[in-house]
């Protein structure tokens, strides 16, 4: 199927409100545009330097998401235009990014990543960590940073009930942080191989990359 073909698919299978982030990293710009000209504008890559080649060679007004690892020292690069970080998993990061914010007189919106998968190669905080990284962000008053919600990938089997439970998991911290924090709305959980069932259990955007664009090349 094509990538516009593609797209209207997964859309028809999004309940409304959802937010899709199409997975772009290591696909072409023409491949991206092809996803850009069927109404997409929200694109995630996970390397900082393709992102910004992306960014100063493609339409402005696309959404760029950061959502792999970051390193403190790569942030200056996207700080400038990034739209939303998804994989923020430390103080110092944040620190770093707030810094960023300040010079180029934005307000960068950052998702924390929680672990919750069985998995040790994936990153994210603790349950303890995430309410210590919440109650520094209020001592520190980090001005140019807003935190807008969760994110956090499940584990990669094929055990459904093990991916459902990391999911309501991670609901359930989101729920219970939401009630003292206004501007937590969005919940980043499920990606090509997991995310109906990420959407069953609450989840309000997705990371979708090989359902739209096919497999990717490493």
């Amino acid at each position: 199927m094509s990538i516009k073909a593609n797209l209207e698919r997964i859309h028809k299978s999004l309940p409304g409100k959802t937010i899709l982030v199409a997975v772009s990293k290591t696909k072409s710009k023409e491949e991206i545009m092809e996803a850009y000209e069927t109404g997409q504008r929200i694109f995630g890559e996970n390397k900082v330097q393709e992102m910004v080649s992306k960014w100063e060679n493609l339409p402005k007004d696309i959404r760029w998401h950061m959502i792999g690892h970051v390193q403190t020292n790569k942030v200056k690069y996207m700080a400038p235009f990034v739209s939303l970080i998804h994989g923020v998993d430390s103080l110092k990061l944040l620190k770093e990014i707030n810094k960023q914010g300040l010079k180029n007189q934005r307000v960068i919106d950052c998702l924390l990543q929680v672990h919750i998968a069985k998995e040790d190669s994936k990153f994210g905080l603790s349950e303890e960590g995430l309410m210590a990284v919440l109650k520094d962000i209020t001592n520190l008053e980090l001005k140019n940073i807003r935190i807008t919600g969760l994110m956090g990938m499940a584990t990669y089997t094929d055990e459904t009930n093990t991916i459902r439970s990391e999911f309501k998991y991670l609901k359930r911290l989101f729920d219970q942080i939401r009630e003292k924090n206004e501007n937590l709305r969005v919940l980043s959980m499920g990606m090509s191989a997991d995310y109906k069932i990420a959407i069953e259990e609450g989840s309000t955007m997705v990371r979708i990359g090989s359902s739209i664009f096919g497999q990717r090349n490493y």
